[in-house]
């Protein structure tokens, strides 16, 4: 079956500064457990803000290092998760359980790409 990487993108600026609610990581917790158990999820994790990372960039034969964080990232990846699907509308459909278990305040967006295999 074919693996699908879903980055979670979040607007730093907007996101709460104490992170998740302790409801939110129980409800995620749920679901993290209800994929794993149906043998979809593959792995998943959170991201330490932009202003913990370092970015390293080739350029016109030129390497440069940048530490973060990085002023012109409005939306940052903020963790990932890599399914097993059958295919994508059903990756897809696991994506949008996880969007839903946050809260209204939350803006939260998930690329789903498939994975090339070789």
């Amino acid at each position: 079956m074919p693996r699908y990487l879903s980055m979670v993108r979040i607007d730093e600026q907007t996101a709460p500064a104490e992170g998740p609610s302790d409801a939110l990581m129980q409800r995620m917790g749920e679901l993290i457990e209800e994929m794993t158990k149906a043998g979809v999820l593959l792995d998943t994790a959170g991201l330490t803000p932009t202003a913990q990372g370092t970015r390293v960039r080739w350029e016109n034969g030129q390497l440069s290092v940048t530490d973060g964080p990085f002023t012109e990232a409005k939306e940052v990846v903020g963790g990932y998760a890599i399914v097993q699907a059958k295919d994508m509308a059903e990756a897809v459909e696991w994506t949008k359980r996880f969007l839903k278990v946050h809260e209204e305040h939350w803006t939260v967006t998930c690329e789903v790409r498939e994975i090339v295999e070789g």
